[in-house]
């Protein structure tokens, strides 16, 4: 014979949860005996209580540590939604600051070129040319749009010329012939040594032709191209090793 009544499993299950001692002074004879036996088993009155309070202990626990679980997991859920709320709050403060905070914008320029006079003069081995340059009065003009082709010859190149030639042709009646020989070393345009390298002569702005040779490195006349392709911002200076002088 087992349990018949849901009010005796209940009332079992509220002693369970009491512990053993509970048990023995609560349940009395004339609910359990040997002649009445729990769950239908013909145990004594010790033997089924002990056995039933292992099961109801064992549902008890495992109910226990489900309900452990279940706050420990809301616990969890409740600190997530705290801290995502805290997190929310900071970016709304940050935000406000930012907002009322002005940004500079800082815009770099690429640093412009500079023309070929300026180029010439910043180079430091041109500063014969560059006096010949003011002297003539041609400064402006090559400073000037353009677009200019300058050989231009360095400060080695203008001191193979004669002793006192160069001091000659700086004073100021000589302005007109130093003006056809600086003018003799400018071609209108852009003309890369790739370009030069193409033709046999070139026309220059003093109106007289000089001759290219590209059979052994780059010739104009008889001067040698040393470094080629200076970009300016008006035009392109090949430095020659030695001064072109036009015919008279």
């Amino acid at each position: 014979m087992g349990i018949t009544r849901e009010n005796d499993l209940n009332e079992f299950r509220e002693i369970a949860y009491r512990g053993d001692r509970g048990v023995n002074r609560i349940l009395t004879p004339s609910r359990l005996s040997n002649d009445n036996p729990v769950c239908g088993y013909g145990e004594n009155r010790a033997q089924q209580i002990a056995s039933f309070t292992k099961i109801i202990r064992t549902q008890y626990l495992s109910l226990k540590k489900e309900r452990v679980m279940s706050c420990a997991l809301k616990c969890s859920v409740a600190f997530s939604v705290a801290a995502l709320l805290l997190a929310s709050s900071s970016v709304a403060e940050a935000g406000k600051k930012c907002a009322g905070t002005s940004v500079t914008t800082v815009a770099f320029k690429k640093e412009a070129k500079m023309d070929i006079v300026d180029t010439a003069v910043n180079a430091g081995s041109f500063k014969t040319l560059a006096a010949a340059l003011q002297a003539a009065g041609l400064v402006d003009t090559l400073k000037g749009k353009g677009p200019f082709t300058v050989f231009a010859p360095t400060d080695e190149a203008f001191a193979k010329l004669p002793p006192g030639t160069v001091e000659t042709l700086l004073k100021p009646e000589n302005k007109a012939k130093l003006v056809g020989i600086l003018t003799y070393h400018v071609v209108s345009g852009n003309v890369k040594a790739a370009d030069v390298v193409k033709l046999k002569s070139a026309k220059t702005v003093q109106g007289q032709n000089v001759t290219i040779d590209a059979a052994d490195g780059v010739k104009i006349n008889n001067a040698k191209v040393v470094k080629a392709d200076i970009d300016t911002a008006n035009g392109v200076i090949h430095v020659i090793d030695t001064v072109l002088l036009p015919k008279e």
